[in-house]
This record gives structure tokens, sequence and C-alpha cells, in this order.
């Protein structure tokens, strides 16, 4: 990876030490990203400000040490650009809302920073969108449609946020993960997964669900542990009472953690090739 930063000469009209950091090249993973947009910071915010006379001095000291806020900087600047993924975790300064995404991004990683709202215009219809991560953020708020035309979308990552209902989501959605939220029965609908015909990893846990939503038949995994759950019929992992139908796809499900005793319903799991995992009283 090459890292190409270079200082503009300038005289003392011309301005503050400005300094332009000037290609970011080749391919890395997360790790080599995060000691890239270090590198890039250094470059942003510990210049000094060119002095050509005790009067300019006086007139830039005022200044010299404010840093721009998150909004004012270019993303690939305040983040990390690197073919097709954009790494934002943990941005200084504050970063509190999804910054504007180059055309080609295909995985966005923005971790840990302060995002309150996703909008509908964060994301558009951005087609080439295969992977976003907003875990640890302080999503209240989600406008219904904000993921709903991102049509290639496979896996979308929502976990520990103050999430108490779900948007739309796309369709060809294979992993979604939304665990530790606040998320309640009434903010999920009863249907909100039942057309995504290739999940198969869902992650529920840690909310305050009061009911299973429909499972669609591709799911692997599904983890609903730690919530309010009281109740569960024979028709929310199998088909009823019959021993015809088995579901060969489900692999492991949790329900501990919740008021539900499994004992008073005997059929709830006759067609899963195993039990669900963890403990039970």
């Amino acid at each position: 990876m090459d890292t190409v930063c270079s200082r503009t000469t300038q005289t003392s009209e011309e301005a503050r030490g400005k300094m332009t950091c000037c290609s970011l090249a080749g391919e890395g993973n997360a790790k080599q990203g995060r000691e890239l947009r270090s590198q890039v910071k250094t470059c942003i915010f510990l210049q000094q400000p060119v002095v050509n006379s005790p009067g300019d001095a006086i007139l830039r000291d005022a200044d010299a040490t404010i840093a721009p806020k998150a909004t004012e900087l270019p993303t690939c600047l305040l983040c990390v650009c690197l073919s097709g993924s954009v790494y934002c975790e943990e941005v200084s300064p504050e970063m509190s809302a999804v910054p504007v995404l180059p055309k080609e991004t295909g995985y966005l990683y923005a971790r840990f920073n302060k995002i309150r709202k996703i909008r509908n215009k964060d994301f558009g219809d951005m087609v080439t969108l295969r992977r976003i991560d907003l875990a640890g953020n302080l999503i209240a708020e989600i406008d219904v449609g904000a993921f709903a035309n991102l049509h290639n979308l496979e896996e979308l990552i929502l976990a520990e946020n103050r999430l108490t209902k779900l948007p739309m989501l796309p369709a060809k959605l294979v992993l979604f993960n939304a665990n530790f939220n606040k998320l309640k029965s009434s903010g999920v609908k009863a249907t909100a997964f039942k057309k995504l015909t290739k999940l198969a990893y869902l992650y529920l846990g840690d909310n305050e669900l009061t009911s299973v939503p429909h499972l669609p038949e591709s799911l692997h995994v599904v983890h609903l542990q730690n919530n309010k759950i009281e109740a569960i019929t024979d028709e929310t992992f199998c088909k009823g009472n019959t021993s015809y139908y088995v579901r060969t796809k489900m692999e492991e499900v949790r329900l501990d953690g919740n008021p539900v005793v499994l004992a008073n319903y005997p059929y709830s799991f006759i067609c899963l090739q195993s039990l669900p995992v963890g403990w039970y009283n």
C-alpha cells in the first residue's frame, strides 16, 4: 500500500499551512485501514500554521487548534476507502451521521460511532452495497425506506444500538443482526422476514420481543435469547402436529433467557433436527 502526502507551497496570504494528502492506493484489510486512517488524520490535524510575521501569528492563534467537524471532511479523508470498502470505525472528530459514500462502495464498516438516525437519502439506491455494519452506534430511528432500494445488500448489522422497531428490509438479505437493541414486537411486524427467501442467519437476541415473527424456510440459525417471549405454538417453527414435515435447513435455535416454558409445547420442535440450545428452566 502506498500513501503519498505532500505539503503544498504557499505564501502567507494563501492561508494556514494546509496539507494535501494526495493518494491512497492498494488493497488492505480492516487493520491496515485503521492504520492508514491514523496516518491521514495526522496529516489533517497535526499541521502547524505557517507564520511569516508576528502579526500573522496573533491573527491565526485563535483558530490554529480547531479541528474540522466530521461533516466538513471528504469521506475518504475522514474514513479509509480501499477497493470498494469504506472503513469509518471510531472516527474522530465525532461521526453522528452516515457519510456520503463513493458510488462504487460495496462494503461499509461504520462501527462504534455516534450515528443516531438512518435517513432514506443516506444510502438511496446504491446497487453496489453488499454489506453494511453499523454496530455499536446510538441509532434509535431508521426511516422506513432507508434500506428498501439496496437490491444487492446481503448482510445488515445493526447490533448494539437503540432500535425499538425495524424498517423495511431488502429482499436479498442473507444475514441480519439486531442483537442488543430495544426491539419490541409492536415494532417488528409478524411478516417482517416472511419474504426474505435467502435469509439464513437471523439474530434478534437481547431485545424486548414478546412473540416470534414468521421465520422463512431458508433459515439456518435463529437467535431469540434474552427476550420476553412467553409462548410459542406448534407452527412457530414447524407446521403443526405432523411428523411428515422436516425443517432440514434449520441448524440452531436459541430461546434461552425467555419466560417461555418449552416443556409446555412438546410438538413445537418436532420438525427440527435438534432441540433449541442453551439453558432452560
